[in-house]
């Protein structure tokens, strides 16, 4: 800003003197930003003022409906809006103040007027004329000299952005919601503009820019006053969507200021209610609330996910509810303006989750798995923390085109600006840290080059540390501040998750103990059944007709359950207090009684004769008493024979596999689920997915468990290769530095001096 606008910035302001004391700091901007718009308004219409007034009394009596009606005034006023009103500010006078202003305001174009109804300003003028202050402040207001020829549209929204500013960082509470950084918002254009060289040079270009979180705009009006610093002539024109009313008021006001069309700013939600749908950009520029969940919209997603598919905006997958930040990506994804048109470029400002979270073949990986295999991204940088006003975590910038520099295709940049900062002198709300000019720039030429960048020390000072407490004799170095970037092909972030089996081992015993578990309902009864035979059964005769019955113990039962197992549905306790269910396992616990007495008590290690044994007692076993009885009697156990699924024929051995050659026969063993593991195998399409999941199995698997196989069975719904493909960017892995731990022998020394300075303060304790 220049000293003339920064002057004229603080004039406005000044206006929170008047209200200190009747209104709360956080209310300052609802006031403030509406009488600027207001004041503004009016003195970019004084040219054609008498014209529309003229129109509007022409049409008065012509029944033309409303919108004909604003067309018409809207073409006698040459702009975007116009007032009807014949008053102004100098006009509305100290008696009946607040009647005429309100009137005034409902005197503008519709869109106007609706800035105006979600600022909540009736509410505000209300409460200062309740205060005595309306007039003062009408009175200073329209001091302020904004007439076109005197501030450009462009100095104005420098103004009214300094106006924002001060308004966020006025309410520190709420900042976040409505306020990105402006060093944030910089690095950010800098990032998605540089590679534009047409729309930073060439005469009447026509660019589009886009924001589907608009908050106040101030990506917007970054954006295009990045373009327009560079290339005056371009055509700049902005869209976007806020949820917020406040935030949208004060965005689509900061675009009139602008000279924007204000149709194109839409309030709603943009994941749900899409008010652009039709329309692709040149630029996107986001910062989507930070892991922010989606139930709410829930239903709306999902169906669009599965109806439109890839034709809608979700069709790679869907992240989990608890953070619809990816959601936002796929939505400005799809707004990209197709390549054969120039294509588009997007900057988005996301947390460290969508980097990682999630498995192979959950929603996250999927998406990061689209945008790396459309070869859409083409950078990512991380800041430092603490850089945002309500939030201190780790944050990074995407960079995501489709229309990438042959160099780049194929390929990611990742830039650690980590400790690229300077520590604010005062903090705003979590923002305690900021970065420069010099900062922005390093980043901005490293992404430019296009190079790696070996980790190479900042000339920044070392972060302060609190003295507080008891100060080590010998401090822990401090870790130097660096800057390094690296190159990596989109695949390498890629891995094949391969499912290894092993086999199951078990063995069975018909103890008493083992068949003793029979008489208790199978889980999730199992514990409460055994507490209501300990405390009501034991004197139960199983040949009785009483058995199980527990009428006159219900209520108690009932107390009990509500207090140690409140999981428990009204038709499972209901199960449980049944005679019937009680009998019916008293019935197989007989059943396995029989079978103890023919089989006998004794060990066994090899499970696959079971079914022959259990035959040859002759007992008449149905599938609910084999099942549970098999459970009850048998466990895993590691020195067991291996389990046999099934014995193939006509079938080639293949260990790999899972069909091992046994005397003769090709083995099938059924896996043991406890032991079941995933190996991550890194992509690589240069080899066969057969040859490079083997390879990896052979050096990595079988000579640590020899009788460990690949399960064929989980394959890849996209490419069919056996194994499930997933894709994480582990950015601070690639980044970390290793740092070798002390000497023992000086840890040891030092250890001996603690110790002694310990003893001899006890000593003096003592004595």
């Amino acid at each position: 800003m220049s000293q003339s606008t920064n002057n004229l910035a603080s004039y406005i302001w000044s206006l929170a003197d008047l209200l200190r004391g009747d209104f709360k700091q956080s209310q300052y901007g609802r006031i403030i930003l509406p009488f600027t718009l207001l004041r503004r308004l009016e003195c970019v219409l004084e040219a054609h003022k008498e014209d529309v007034l003229a129109e509007a009394a022409r049409i008065e009596n012509l029944g033309l409906p409303e919108e004909a009606k604003e067309k018409l005034l809207l073409r006698a006023s040459t702009l975007s809006f116009f007032n009807t009103s014949k008053m102004d500010l100098s006009s509305l006078g100290a008696s009946g103040i607040k009647d005429n202003l309100e009137s005034y305001i409902q005197s503008f174009s519709r869109d106007a007027r609706e800035i105006f109804e979600h600022f909540k300003f009736g509410e505000f003028i209300a409460q200062l004329s309740d205060a005595n202050l309306l007039y003062k402040a009408v009175q200073q207001v329209k001091g302020a000299d904004l007439r076109p020829e005197v501030i450009s549209n462009h100095d104005m929204g420098l103004v009214f952005e300094e106006l924002i500013r001060r308004f966020a960082e006025g309410s520190n509470e709420t900042a976040g919601e409505h306020f990105t950084p402006r060093d944030i918002v910089d690095l950010t254009t800098s990032l998605v503009f540089m590679e534009d060289d047409d729309g930073l040079t060439k005469d009447g270009i026509i660019r589009t820019i886009y924001d589907p979180t608009a908050g106040t705009g101030g990506f917007l009006s970054a954006g295009m006053e990045y373009v327009l610093q560079l290339n005056p002539d371009a055509v700049m024109r902005a869209y976007g969507q806020e949820l917020n009313p406040e935030s949208y008021a004060i965005c689509k006001a900061d675009m009139l200021i602008k000279g924007q069309d204000v149709t194109n700013i839409k309030l709603g939600n943009t994941l749900s209610q899409d008010q652009l749908v039709s329309d692709q950009f040149d630029y996107m520029l986001s910062n989507p609330p930070f892991g922010v969940d989606w139930k709410k919209i829930e239903k709306d997603i999902k169906d669009e996910n599965t109806i439109k598919g890839f034709d809608g905006r979700f069709g790679p997958g869907l992240p989990r509810v608890s953070d619809g930040s990816l959601l936002f990506l796929m939505h400005l994804i799809s707004k990209l303006r197709d390549t054969d048109k120039g294509g588009g470029r997007i900057g988005i400002i996301l947390n460290g989750s969508p980097l990682f979270t999630g498995g192979a073949g959950s929603g996250e990986s999927e998406i990061r798995r689209h945008i790396l295999e459309s070869d859409l991204l083409e950078a990512i940088v991380a800041l430092p923390t603490d850089m945002f006003y309500n939030t201190g975590i780790s944050t990074y910038v995407w960079v995501l085109t489709n229309k990438k520099d042959p160099s780049r295709k194929g390929k990611v940049q990742l830039i650690n600006g980590t400790d690229l900062y300077s520590k604010m002198r005062k903090s705003l709300g979590s923002k305690r840290k900021w970065m420069d000019e010099g900062d922005i720039a390093t980043i901005t030429r490293c992404f430019g080059a296009f190079e790696p960048v070996e980790a190479k020390t900042l000339d920044k000072p070392v972060d302060a540390k609190s003295n507080r407490g008891r100060q080590a004799d010998t401090p822990k170095a401090e870790t130097p501040k660096t800057f390094a970037a690296k190159i990596f092909a989109t695949h390498e972030f890629g891995y094949r998750r391969l499912t290894i089996e092993r086999p199951l081992r078990e063995s069975y015993q018909f103890s008493d103990d083992r068949i003793a578990n029979l008489r208790f309902a199978p889980r999730p009864l199992t514990a409460l059944s055994e507490w209501i035979y300990d405390s009501y059964g034991k004197d139960w005769d199983e040949d009785g007709s009483d058995y199980g019955v527990l009428t006159a113990q219900e209520v108690e039962i009932r107390t009990h359950i509500k207090a140690e197992f409140p999981e428990l549905k009204e038709k499972q306790i209901k199960d449980v207090l049944d005679p019937k269910t009680w009998r019916d396992q008293l019935a197989i616990l007989q059943t396995a009684r029989v079978l103890q007495t023919e089989i006998g008590t004794d060990q066994h290690d090899d499970m696959n004769g079971f079914d022959k044994v259990l035959k040859a007692t002759g007992v008449a076993l149905d599938a609910t008493a084999k099942k549970q009885i098999t459970a009850a009697v048998s466990w895993k156990n590691p020195k067991a024979e291996k389990v046999i699924k099934k014995v193939h024929k006509n079938t080639a051995a293949n260990p790999l596999y899972g069909l091992f050659a046994v005397d003769g026969q090709v083995m099938e063993y059924k896996p043991d689920g406890d032991l079941r593991d995933n190996e991550n195998v890194p992509l690589e399409p240069s080899q066969p997915v057969n040859a490079l999941n083997e390879t990896y199995f052979l050096a990595e698997v079988a000579p640590h468990v020899p009788d460990a196989w690949i399960d064929a069975g989980k394959v890849d719904a996209i490419d069919g290769g056996i194994g499930i493909v997933g894709y994480e960017i582990p950015f601070n892995r690639h980044f970390y530095t290793y740092t070798p731990p002390r000497d023992l022998a000086e840890i040891d020394a030092e250890l001996d001096a603690v110790s002694a300075e310990i003893m001899a303060l006890l000593q003096e304790v003592h004595v």
